[in-house]
Order: C-alpha cells, then sequence, then structure tokens
C-alpha cells in the first residue's frame, strides 16, 4: 500500500529535500544539491517565482518510510500569458517499484486535471534556469550542480506509464586543449571592426552588477523562439542576481557591447563544483562554504553555462569575441576541461558555435510528456 502525503512542515520539507540522500547515498555518481539551497527553492517568502507560479510537493509512503517524491508546479505565466496549459512536475524521485512512480504522477495528473491543464511534463523545474531531464544516457558520469542525476530505471517507469520523449537535451565535453585560438581570434577583429562591437570584462563582483538586468533582458530575449520558455520577471533578476552571482568568478563573466553601450551577447562560466559538493554531502556550513570558495579559485574544470546573443547578432560570429576573451584566462588558470550544461538536441545554432572544439557528448536527458 503506497500512500501520498502532501508537504506541509519543516520536517517535511527536510524530509523532501533530503530524500534523493537516502537512494544515492552509495552512488558515486551523484553530486548532492546543497540542502540549504534547495529548501529556499520552496521557500514561498523567499524564491520571487512563487508570484508566478505554484507547486504542491508530495511525499510517498510504503511501510511508513518515504519512498519517493515529485513537485507538482504550475507557472501560470506560462499557462495564462502564453497558452501553454503545461502542468509541470521536477524533483521526481522514487525507489524501482512501479507502484510508487504510479502513485505520485497520478497525483501530479489529479492536480493537471483540476486546473484544467492539457498535458503533462517533466521533469523540469519551474523556468529555464532551473533543472531539467532525466536522464536517459551517461549514468556512468557525475552531475553537476545545476543538473539532476537518476538511475536507469527510470526510463523504464516514464514509458510503463505511458509517457512519451517530448525533448531531448544533450551534454558535452572538451579539452581546452583542443582549442585553437587561430579558429575564432580572425574572425573576432573583423566582427568587432565591422559591427562596432567591444568586450567587457571585469575583474570585480560589483562591476558586473550594473549590467545584470541587461543580461536577464537579452536572456528573454535570445531563448525566447525556445520551447518551454518562460521568461525571468523583474522580480526575478533580483532574486537570481543574489543567489548566483557571487557564486561566479567575475573574470568569467563576458559581455559585448555595441558603439552605444548596448548589450548584444553574454556569456557565463561557473567554476566546475562537483568534486567540493561530494565533499560537502549537501551541508553548506560549518565548512562547506570553505570547499565551494577553493573550488572556485583553484577548479581546472568549467561549465559554460548560458551563452546569450541578440537575433539581430545571431550567425556573425559574435561568439568568437566572448572566445577570445576566455582563451588567456582559462589559459593562465590551468583549464583542462570544459563542460556544456544541456542544451536542447535541435538547437542546431548553439552546437554550431561549437563544432570547432571536438567536443564528445558524454550525456543525453530527456523530459516526458503525458496527454491528460
Amino acid at each position: 500500500m503506497i500512500t501520498i502525503k502532501e508537504v506541509k512542515s519543516k520536517a517535511d520539507y527536510k524530509a523532501f529535500v533530503k530524500f534523493p540522500f537516502k537512494i544515492y547515498n552509495d552512488c558515486k555518481y551523484w553530486i548532492p544539491p546543497i540542502i540549504s539551497q534547495e529548501l529556499e527553492v520552496f521557500n514561498t517568502e523567499k524564491n520571487p517565482v512563487f508570484n508566478d507560479a505554484e507547486a504542491t510537493l508530495l511525499l510517498a509512503y510504503k511501510e511508513g518510510k518515504i519512498v519517493g517524491r515529485v513537485a507538482a508546479i504550475i507557472n501560470w505565466l506560462e499557462v495564462n500569458k502564453q497558452g501553454d496549459k503545461k502542468m509541470r512536475f521536477g524533483w521526481f524521485d522514487f525507489i524501482d517499484d512501479l507502484e510508487v512512480s504510479k502513485a505520485l504522477i497520478e497525483e501530479v495528473i489529479k492536480i493537471g486535471k483540476n486546473n484544467n491543464l492539457e498535458f503533462v511534463e517533466g521533469p523540469v523545474g519551474f523556468s529555464n534556469l532551473d533543472k531539467v531531464g532525466v536522464l536517459i544516457e551517461g549514468f556512468d558520469y557525475p552531475n553537476d550542480m545545476i543538473t539532476w542525476y537518476n538511475y536507469p530505471y527510470y526510463q523504464k517507469h516514464y514509458q510503463t506509464l505511458g509517457f512519451n520523449i517530448e525533448k531531448t537535451y544533450i551534454e558535452s565535453t572538451f579539452k581546452f586543449s583542443n582549442v585553437n585560438p587561430e579558429a575564432f581570434s580572425k574572425i573576432q577583429d573583423l566582427v568587432k571592426r565591422r559591427y562596432k562591437l567591444k568586450p567587457l570584462n571585469f575583474t570585480k563582483t560589483k562591476e558586473i552588477m550594473p549590467y545584470v538586468d541587461k543580461m536577464f533582458d537579452l536572456f528573454n530575449l535570445s531563448y525566447s523562439k525556445l520551447s518551454s520558455f518562460v521568461e525571468i520577471t523583474d522580480i526575478q533578476k533580483e532574486y537570481f542576481k543574489k543567489k548566483y552571482i557571487n557564486f561566479i568568478n567575475p573574470e568569467y563573466i563576458k559581455f559585448v557591447v555595441d558603439q552605444e553601450n548596448n548589450l548584444v551577447a553574454f556569456a557565463i562560466v561557473m567554476p566546475r563544483f562537483t568534486e567540493a559538493l561530494k565533499e560537502m554531502n549537501g551541508k553548506l556550513f560549518p565548512f562547506g562554504f570553505l570547499k565551494l570558495l577553493k573550488a572556485k579559485k583553484e577548479s581546472k574544470s568549467v561549465n559554460f553555462y548560458l551563452i546569450g546573443v541578440h537575433p539581430d547578432y545571431q550567425n556573425k560570429g559574435v561568439h568568437g569575441i566572448i572566445f577570445n576573451e576566455y582563451y588567456p584566462i582559462f589559459k593562465e588558470k590551468g583549464i583542462e576541461d570544459c563542460y556544456r550544461t544541456p542544451e536542447l538536441e535541435n538547437n542546431e545554432a548553439i552546437h554550431k558555435i561549437w563544432k570547432n572544439f571536438d567536443p564528445k557528448i558524454i550525456k543525453k536527458r530527456s523530459t516526458y510528456r503525458k496527454t491528460l
């Protein structure tokens, strides 16, 4: 007998966030999230996404023990403004028992039907800056702080429950030694002169702050045509600014502006915190934050987190300017491995940017959809 319980108390929230620690504790490829940050995601008083969205967190119990969890999410901007009547779900973890996954999904479907939604899709978060997709290939590679990990049996559960693949994302890596600066140095010089563009580099976080709102505006504009995109609101910009910018080395944020100082492109690279997060085991204090600071300074691997180019400048070689600015910094820091975070498999424009670096696909993940 499976019992489903809605998360209500502080103890329930902690149990929800800490459940993956039980099923993945012995998995060397699972990288734990920071518990305090996960709790903040679902804090309606701190996370401004709840101004336009709602989430019902559910726990599955069997014989008095937690055996699964899921977050049933409705983004009302997506439903009402974009007319996409989607019931989202994420943070979907369960033991290898079909009764458990079925009971949780049936509750998600019930919420969707009660709100007159037309289909359910997941695993996804609240927006495009959240984690996405269930891993379907690459189980022997660790995840990082911006992706979920799962066991191979998850895919079987989705298929048995009547879901079909909706979108597929790829993750890839390349050696920094593969990068030939001549491939973009000449192009970027031509692009800068032709379009009167210049790069902006930073050495302190406070120097970046005046441009962050413009960056999110450009993010909304440059990603708006991708499927499942939901714009970042003004209040969310402030939240993400405070939450993430301090995690990033200022020299890893690059902007390109035109002669009137309008932002036309941006890129965010993050140190790869995988090893530090594994050692922290979800705890930021008392010593976890020191491990993060150490990784921020010393990591020899980086994640290319986001690249955005204004539609008017796409396919014009602007990315060459960005790579030209990163190259000497990576060389100075002794960067060895570069990783690309999940990108839609059918996003040909972004894949063309990386083709000269000889990337190797190491993971695939998908979202699954079912009509209500």
